[in-house]
């Protein structure tokens, strides 16, 4: 990974080429300690504001860091900001991107609030961490079904999709679809499930939950990329984290 001269936040300053593709673990290193999380091809944080105007106005702070245009998002509710950074073109991070990061916790600091990735503020009930959520779609023939969910749901061809299937909402506020290749009818099981990726230190954390709430775990052996996880009637689910994909 290229580096230039320079510092932020106690790291060397990343280059700004914006499509230098990060590997998983140098993104997960990139931001660690700052409190934001590399989860499914973004980096991830919240700040717990605990009012609207003052979120607005970190959102609005956050905006103005130079270079963020076409790579943060952020979502303001009544108490916080969600915030998320990926190079929008390419759907992954990139070296500018840890850069950002680094540039807007800094930001949020000046407020005297701090990035995070779980909000286990005192007297706050949501102990859920950063997380981000797609829908999968299994499929005998995914050419033939592709431009239905296309069309019903208004999305578009996903940008730096690996395999080419993958649709997202253009104006980001719904979950990522991708379809799954079948190579046999399935018809007693669910075609359609969701794919929840958490940080890759909560993963069995979040299993734990499940399992104690009534789920079974049905399938680890790709762990820790995935397991699959039913409900008492047999519904899956994934949970997922980025290690174990790279190689």
């Amino acid at each position: 990974m290229r580096r230039s001269s320079g510092t932020i936040g106690g790291m060397d300053q990343l280059s700004h080429d914006a499509h230098t593709r990060l590997s998983r673990p140098e993104a997960s290193d990139a931001v660690t300690g700052i409190g934001w999380r590399y989860v499914l091809g973004q980096f991830r944080t919240q700040v717990l504001t605990g009012s609207l105007p003052l979120a607005a106005d970190v959102a609005a702070r956050a905006a103005a860091v130079a270079g963020a245009d076409g790579h943060l998002r952020m979502d303001v509710r009544a108490d916080r900001v969600v915030l998320s950074l990926q190079t929008a073109e390419i759907s992954w991070v990139t070296p500018l991107d840890a850069e950002l990061a680094h540039r807007i916790s800094e930001v949020v600091g000046e407020f005297r609030l701090t990035t995070q990735s779980r909000s286990d503020s005192a007297g706050s009930a949501d102990m859920r961490s950063v997380q981000v959520i797609e829908i999968a779609i299994d499929a005998l023939d995914i050419a033939a079904i592709r431009p239905f969910w296309k069309a019903l749901l208004g999305y578009t061809d996903e940008p730096g999709s690996a395999d080419g299937n993958g649709l997202a909402d253009p104006l980001g506020q719904g979950p990522t679809i991708w379809f799954q290749q079948m190579d046999a009818p399935r018809p007693q099981r669910n075609r359609i499930h969701l794919d929840v990726s958490v940080p890759h230190d909560e993963a069995r954390q979040r299993i734990a939950a499940v399992v104690a709430a009534g789920g079974t775990l049905t399938y680890d052996a790709e762990a820790p990329a995935f397991w699959v996880l039913a409900d008492p009637e047999g519904n899956e689910a994934c949970i997922t984290t980025w290690q174990g994909r790279d190689g």
